[in-house]
Parts: C-alpha cells; sequence; structure tokens
C-alpha cells in the first residue's frame, strides 16, 4: 500500500478527530471537509469522467487506484456506483448499480449503441479475444469496418453511400467511448482492452448467437440498441439521437 491510502469512512472519522490538524492538512478549499489526498481525488474524478482508466497507458494513475480500490470503492457506493477492476487487461471502470427504487439511475445518462455500433463492436470482441495471449494487438483498419458492416446486407437494398456514412459514423462513435484507439497508421485502429469490460460475456460462444439475433431484429424491423455499462464522455452526448 502506498501513503495515499486512506482508511474506510468510519476509521477516517476516528483519525480526524484522533489527530489535531488532520483535516486542516487535507482541505484543499473554503469548507472542504473531504480526508483523501489530492491525487486520490483527481483519481477519482478520472473514473467519474471515463470512460475507463488504461493502466498500461497511465501506470501511476493505475497504481493509485489498486492501492486505493477499497475506499474508492466504498466511497462509490454512496452514489450507486461499482467499481470494476480487470487486473490482466489492467482496466478500471465504473459501472452503475442496479437499483430499483427512485433517483438511484447514473448521474450521466448512458446512450445506446446503435445496431451498426453493436454490431461492429461485437465483431472486434471476438477480434480481441483471438488476439488474448498471443502477445499481439487486435487492429482493425477501416476497409475491415466496411466489410463487417456490409455483411448483413441485402444486394440492391441499400445504396452504394450508405456503408461508407455508417462506417465513418460507427468508427467515430467507438473511438468516442475508447473502445477503440487511433494508431500511427492511417485509417487503423487498436481494439481496446476495455472492450471486453463494456461487452462483457461469460463465453466468447454466446457472442455468434447474439449477432444472430441481430440479424433476426433488424430482418423484423426492430431496435437493436445495446447500453454500455459506462457512460458516454460528455464529448458524445450532443451527438444524434442513434436513430437512423
Amino acid at each position: 500500500m502506498t501513503e495515499l491510502t486512506d482508511a474506510l469512512p468510519g476509521e477516517a472519522q476516528e483519525a480526524d478527530d484522533a489527530v489535531p490538524g488532520y483535516r486542516a492538512e487535507r482541505s484543499l478549499f473554503d469548507g472542504d471537509t473531504g480526508s483523501f489526498p489530492l491525487p486520490l481525488r483527481q483519481a477519482l474524478v478520472r473514473l467519474l469522467r471515463g470512460p475507463y482508466i488504461d493502466g498500461v497507458a497511465d501506470p501511476r494513475l493505475w497504481g493509485l487506484i489498486l492501492d486505493n480500490r477499497g475506499a474508492i470503492a466504498t466511497y462509490l457506493c454512496e452514489i450507486f456506483l461499482v467499481l470494476t477492476v480487470d487486473p490482466e487487461r489492467k482496466i478500471a471502470m465504473l459501472t452503475p448499480a442496479e437499483v430499483d427504487a427512485p433517483h438511484t439511475a447514473p448521474i450521466q445518462p448512458r446512450k445506446p449503441l446503435r445496431r451498426e455500433e453493436t454490431l461492429l463492436a461485437l465483431r472486434l470482441r471476438l477480434l480481441l479475444d483471438r488476439h488474448a495471449g498471443t502477445g499481439t494487438e487486435a487492429v482493425i483498419s477501416r476497409t475491415g469496418a466496411r466489410e463487417i458492416l456490409e455483411e448483413p446486407r441485402h444486394p440492391g437494398t441499400v445504396d452504394d453511400k450508405r456503408p461508407e456514412e455508417l462506417t465513418d459514423s460507427s468508427l467515430a462513435r467507438l473511438a468516442a467511448l475508447e473502445l477503440v484507439l487511433p494508431t500511427e497508421l492511417p485509417d487503423e485502429y487498436r481494439v481496446s482492452s476495455a472492450l471486453a469490460l463494456a461487452l462483457p460475456f461469460d463465453t466468447i460462444d454466446e457472442i455468434p448467437a447474439y449477432l444472430a439475433a441481430l440479424d433476426r431484429t433488424a430482418d423484423a424491423g426492430g431496435s437493436a440498441d445495446t447500453l454500455l455499462p459506462f457512460e458516454d464522455p460528455e464529448s458524445t452526448l450532443a451527438t444524434d439521437d442513434g436513430g437512423d
């Protein structure tokens, strides 16, 4: 544990009462009654902003979250959020608790993925699992994404321009959620390990069945929106409503 590790709230209150000047040392602004040090508060803000923390990209922040996991999780429970940590993939993210009571919905609205975005995300989820343990990164090109989105098309039912628009909008949405990340090559993206937590399945064998259900829903003219477990980052809240 690092020196930043705090006691849990009840224990922290006892420490506050026992050590003179404890709160004064931690005070960051007028009226500050918090007990967490500045770096830990900043980590909380990063988690709340989302969509996730990548431990490979930010090892210092990752270590801070691991060392203070208990205190962070306890704090977040107060606002109906659950801290999810995947030590193997080094991903930390928040998911809303399922509570059947008024005023317990996520603080930020969660926009569902549209059918095309869901289709692409599911195929990339399969790609991510195929690369697990190989030491290679799962990548997708814009051309590859377009081919995925063209698979369920019926010839002659969609004009040539539509797949291009759907490819760009779907990649843009997944990129905004940081589920695909840009690489040094143009029109090529790395699939983020966070996709495994955003679209969790007990086994990858469940994904083809989900894809088939997605096609059946589309053929029947229904909606196939998928709700991700984390909130949209602020930059995506002003995008379209998700309808065609």
